[in-house]
């Protein structure tokens, strides 16, 4: 298994990432922005993308985005094709990511949206910090992504404080930004409080 930036001689898999993202989105029925072929190529050309290789067989990728102007970078769609999960393959994809992203923008926040507790577990261990979504960046181009989400119409009723997905943060400023594994507890804790607080709204 090869895990490497991703470049020219990749984008032939962009049509599988996409349709393995798209997959996954119906398998966990919570909501995860579609994403086209011409987009993920793009990310490949400009080498802001990993991709994880069984020989010639697509198993994993994962890619950056930079928002702000280069203030807050975020570390998007990863993925693992299903005959490769279980395997601890995503903690590595986002292990070479998160260091790809810390090299090429040193001094920007990299932080992520989710609603999957295995990402969670991934970003806190890297060092991420849940936070509000008013810490993250208010860049419009990046909450139109969200627009191709199923939930997206709870950040709209929300004006875009809160959804079903937890924000989180890494600062490279922060001195305290220690990975820290976050209890399992804890997020299933703010999942169901989240799930509550959008079932009573929708019943109103």
């Amino acid at each position: 298994m090869q895990i490497v930036i991703a470049n020219k001689s990749h984008v032939v898999y962009a049509e599988e990432i996409c349709n393995t993202i798209e997959e996954a989105a119906k398998v966990r029925g919570t909501g995860i922005a579609k994403r086209k072929p011409d987009y993920i190529i793009s990310k490949i050309e400009k080498g802001n993308a990993v991709i994880a290789l069984d020989g010639q067989n697509f198993a994993g990728f994962c890619y950056i985005e930079s928002w702000s102007h280069g203030k807050f970078v975020a570390n998007s769609g990863l993925i693992v094709h299903p005959n490769y999960r279980n395997l601890g393959l995503a903690k590595k994809i986002k292990q070479t990511i998160f260091n790809h992203s810390r090299k090429k923008f040193p001094d920007a926040k990299i932080f992520g949206i989710t609603t999957g507790l295995a990402v969670m577990k991934l970003n806190s261990d890297l060092g991420y910090k849940p936070v509000t979504f008013s810490e993250l960046t208010t860049d419009e181009s990046f909450w139109k992504g969200c627009q191709t989400c199923k939930n997206y119409d709870v950040l709209q009723r929300t004006e875009q404080k809160m959804c079903l997905c937890t924000g989180m943060l890494f600062d490279p400023k922060t001195k305290e930004n220690k990975p820290k594994k976050v209890k399992e507890k804890v997020f299933n804790r703010l999942k169901s409080m989240k799930q509550n607080l959008f079932l009573k709204k929708d019943k109103k």
